[in-house]
């Protein structure tokens, strides 16, 4: 997380700089406002938009930054990508399935899901059968 913090210090570091295992991480093609959105760090996500970060731009899994927020409960986080023009419907699975996959109805209203979203079927979660 070292470099995310540069990313506020140093004007010229790219806001959608990558990472990959080629750079010792262990994010596959993540950006910085993706990690930043992944741990919870919605003013740093905030800046991260400011300094033209695109805030529908997935990682090598097909993953946005918004459906991370939403899978690991970073509300606020939710809030300003949702507030920074994030598209909640970006992505695989779309951060509207990964709310519906984990029952998080309140994000829903707040990401404007549609009737159409609800009807959409929903990837299963991903991992060992459950």
């Amino acid at each position: 997380m070292t470099r995310v913090r540069l990313g506020l210090l140093v004007p010229d570091l790219p806001p959608d700089e990558t990472y990959s295992p080629g750079d010792g991480a262990a994010h596959s093609g993540n950006t910085l406002l993706m990690l930043a959105a992944y741990n919870g760090h919605a003013t740093l996500v905030r800046e991260l938009l400011v300094r033209g970060a695109d805030g529908n731009r997935t990682n090598d899994q097909g993953q946005s930054p918004l459906a991370g927020a939403v899978f690991k409960g970073h509300d606020d986080v939710v809030r300003v990508l949702v507030d920074g023009g994030a598209d909640p419907r970006a992505g695989t699975p779309t951060a509207i399935q990964t709310a519906r996959m984990f029952k998080k109805d309140g994000l829903l209203k707040m990401m404007g899901a549609t009737e159409e979203d609800m009807r959409e079927p929903v990837p299963g979660i991903p991992g060992p059968p459950h």
